[in-house]
């Protein structure tokens, strides 16, 4: 089997913890990197860090910011991405009295610390088997807290200020999997229905019994989306 590069691009607050099934499974045969979006206040941004640190080309899978992260990749230098998966993600731009609601968890990391932003965040996205799921719940609460509410605040604006992803998916040529949880109420089914049928050849992956952070909540299906990416890559 030809090793190539897997590129995972993390979500909001999110770090290499998010895809330890990923990178247990893949390891071994790939090279698995993990972007750091850490510090960064924009997609582009984000994506031009993506493009420094991978090797040529390479398999691309972005989860919730990341997905976003992702498809700003596919803007910019879409030769390069071999394969691409997004999941629990979006493509709109900016909604009406978002930024009210971003501003208060800013409010929250910035006066109470990270730690009452875990207990307040995680929860809501997360299926109630997940939070009862002590060592998992631990290491997402940890990873959390591994950010300050400086990285957090630069990830928010990053996000309030995202361009409109919509005209990127028609451009997209090579092999992509959408994939979302059946019970993510962040990101839901319903707004990863018209994003794959808008990206020629792309298939919907709905993970059952799971919230929005699925490479945790339902690895097997996620796994099994991205060895079909490599397989085809």
């Amino acid at each position: 089997m030809t090793k190539k590069t897997l590129m995972l691009l993390p979500g909001l607050l999110c770090d290499a913890a998010t895809f330890a099934p990923q990178i247990a499974a893949f390891s071994d045969v790939h090279d698995v990197r993990v972007a750091d979006f850490f510090g960064l206040d924009s997609m582009n941004a984000m994506a031009k860090r993506v493009l420094e640190t991978a090797p040529g080309d390479f398999v691309m899978a972005g989860f919730s910011m990341g997905g976003r992260v992702a498809l700003e990749v596919m803007r910019i230098a879409p030769g390069r991405v071999r394969a691409l998966a997004i999941f629990d993600t979006g493509v709109h731009p900016r909604s009406s009295g978002e930024e009210v609601k971003r501003q208060a968890v800013i409010d929250l990391a910035n006066t109470k610390g990270m730690e009452a932003l875990a207990a307040a965040w995680l929860p809501p996205m997360l299926l109630p088997s997940t939070i009862a799921n002590a060592p998992l719940f631990a290491a997402l609460t940890a990873m959390v807290c591994r950010a300050t509410p400086e990285i957090h605040e630069k990830q928010i604006m990053a996000l309030l200020h995202r361009p409109d992803a919509q005209p990127v998916l028609g451009t997209i040529r090579c092999p992509t999997i959408v994939l979302c949880g059946r019970q993510d109420r962040w990101s839901p089914p319903e707004q990863h229905e018209p994003i794959a049928a808008a990206i020629a050849g792309a298939r919907l992956v709905i993970a059952e019994n799971c919230g929005h952070f699925l490479p945790v909540e339902a690895p097997d299906v996620l796994n099994a989306a991205l060895q079909e990416l490599l397989d085809a890559a």
